[in-house]
């Protein structure tokens, strides 16, 4: 007996979209990611069948309730996506499969500019140069910067509270006690917890490591809250308090989600990292998602 054709087409490298041409992610939980024949699948607790296309997205989040097959991880690995494991409607961000890439060009250049510390500030200033534009940094420390950072974020959060008439007393959050935060602290955190995991697949996806940072240290994923710093004004924040006007104070989980998405494609996230990582960390070309 002839045993059946398999329908599934190799993906190669050469045929996968760059990172800026992908869809940023797709949520799921409580149900099973798995193969057929054809494609990847998605089979939610209600036996509902959805293909899922990895070779166009840029990464899975997979929620609560969960389970992926063996497989189904080699061929997300293959297409390129980057899986994630994060909290239910992505609050919190655990951890993401590393995705195999065709040389290591891009991670030794990080490395050779995290190794240097001459070299580390001057990637440290070019991403504070994006913030603070008209500033003069280069001869400003990284202590130094940090601390400009830091004022321009506390009135950030001010301007925001009165531009949308919302009370603010402060950024709170308590690891594993959501709902203790008040809506406007709830919608950061879920919001930041989500752009983690499409800057983490980004990074992955281009080759380079998200362990490897110019400004954060001490945390396990420094290279993406270096880089997320750069979009949480749009993605993050006033994202959060135009919400909390709009839910009347009230926590939607389901109209986070939409309006956060919709954020990041109207702004074309990922095409900005495909162009913006390269940038900060020097190089004269800007690299795609794919190297050979």
């Amino acid at each position: 007996m002839v045993a059946p054709q398999r329908l599934f087409v190799k993906i190669t490298r050469e045929t996968l979209p760059q990172v800026k041409d992908k869809y940023p992610y797709i949520y799921l939980e409580r149900g099973r990611l798995e193969i057929d024949d054809s494609s990847i699948k998605w089979i939610d607790a209600e036996k509902n069948v959805v293909p899922i296309p990895v070779a166009t997205l840029n990464a899975l989040l997979l929620g609560p309730g969960t389970t992926v097959t063996h497989e189904a991880v080699k061929v997300c690995a293959a297409a390129n996506c980057s899986v994630c494991w994060v909290g239910e409607d992505s609050l919190l961000f655990y951890a993401a499969g590393f995705l195999p890439t065709s040389d290591t060009r891009n991670l030794r250049h990080q490395l050779e500019q995290a190794s240097s510390p001459d070299k580390a500030l001057v990637v440290a200033r070019r991403m504070y140069a994006r913030r603070f534009p008209d500033a003069e940094l280069s001869s400003k420390t990284l202590k130094e910067m940090m601390g400009m950072e830091g004022h321009r974020v506390r009135a950030l959060y001010q301007q925001k509270a009165e531009e949308y008439g919302v009370g603010w007393k402060g950024r709170q959050f308590v690891p594993g006690k959501f709902t203790l935060s008040d809506t406007t602290n709830q919608v950061i955190t879920s919001a930041n917890a989500a752009l983690y995991g499409i800057i983490c697949s980004a990074i992955h996806a281009m080759g380079y490591s998200p362990h490897i940072g110019f400004i954060h240290s001490g945390s396990p994923l420094p290279f993406v809250y270096d880089l997320a710093d750069l979009y949480k004004e749009q993605l993050s924040i006033d994202l959060a308090f135009y919400l909390t006007k709009e839910m009347a104070g009230r926590y939607d989980k389901n109209k986070v989600s939409s309006v956060f998405r919709q954020r990041v494609i109207d702004m074309n996230l990922l095409k900005m990292l495909g162009d913006d990582i390269p940038i900060m960390l020097g190089e004269k070309k800007r690299a795609g998602s794919r190297r050979k």
